[in-house]
């Protein structure tokens, strides 16, 4: 795939119509990465002009300030700003809630102001656009589909409607877990747990909503954060079902199933 940068399109006085924000989990993440080439075909096929930062992108900062290293946050924070802002970013698009969140809500007190989308969103207005149009007979129609709502697109963002309405394009079931919308329950990886051993408990989190996924009868659990992806294909391989139910993020949902 040949996806321009910043600095190339700065090099030719052009500007790109959004930066798809990669992240450090879509740009080193082996499974991630298969996230990252799905959303990028999808903008590439529907002649959208993006851009991404390359090797000029950093870590938002995001697991530094939820592990209590502010000095540390804002040192990556401000560093990004001067990038963004030096290209003149104003559209911002990320695979990532952490990326969405911290880029959305945390950067403007540093001076990074910026309107930021979260892919669900995106993806939601390409669809009603009929930039994106749906094969007939995809291979998800009338497939169970259940949704987890992660933690930074839902309660933090209060973005519900979106990622079903993407999922409704499918023309497949959506079953929803007991706990589901602002009453989802956290994969467990959120607020920098991902990056440390938790707690002594009975059970680890993501078993539990594994668990939840499953018993939905669901053939496949649909995703929209590169942790979520880790910790519920993790809880779903606990539960012994890891071969019959597959966890699949909405951007390769949608890539699987577009109209050439």
């Amino acid at each position: 795939m040949q996806i321009k940068t910043m600095a190339e399109y700065f090099a030719e006085g052009e500007t790109p119509e959004v930066l798809f924000w990669v992240g450090c989990a879509g740009s080193i993440d082996q499974r991630s990465q298969k996230i990252t080439r799905a959303f990028a075909e999808i903008l590439t096929r529907t002649g959208t002009r993006f851009a991404v930062l390359g090797k000029e992108e950093a870590c938002t900062g995001d697991p530094a300030r939820r592990a209590g290293n502010e000095f540390l946050f804002q040192m990556m924070a401000y560093n990004n700003i001067q990038v963004l802002n030096g290209y003149g970013v104003k559209k911002i698009v990320t695979a990532c809630p952490h990326c969405f969140n911290t880029l959305k809500n945390e950067y403007p007190e540093l001076g990074g102001h910026y309107e930021v989308m979260h892919h669900t969103t995106f993806l939601q207005g390409l669809i009603n656009e009929g930039r994106i149009k749906m094969k007939e007979g995809g291979s998800f129609k009338g497939k169970k589909i259940t949704y987890h709502d992660s933690c930074y697109i839902g309660r933090a963002n209060g973005i519900y409607e979106a990622p079903r309405a993407v999922l409704e394009a499918l023309d497949a079931e959506l079953v929803e877990m007991k706990r589901c919308g602002s009453r989802g329950l956290c994969c467990g990886a959120g607020g920098a747990q991902m990056f440390k051993e938790e707690e002594k408990g009975t059970t680890r989190v993501n078993f539990e909503r594994g668990r939840e996924a499953v018993e939905t009868g669901a053939e496949i659990i649909a995703s929209n954060c590169p942790f979520c992806m880790t910790m519920l294909t993790d809880g779903v391989k606990e539960t012994g079902k890891e071969d019959s139910v597959k966890v699949l993020d909405l951007a390769e949902l949608i890539a699987r199933d577009m109209q050439e």
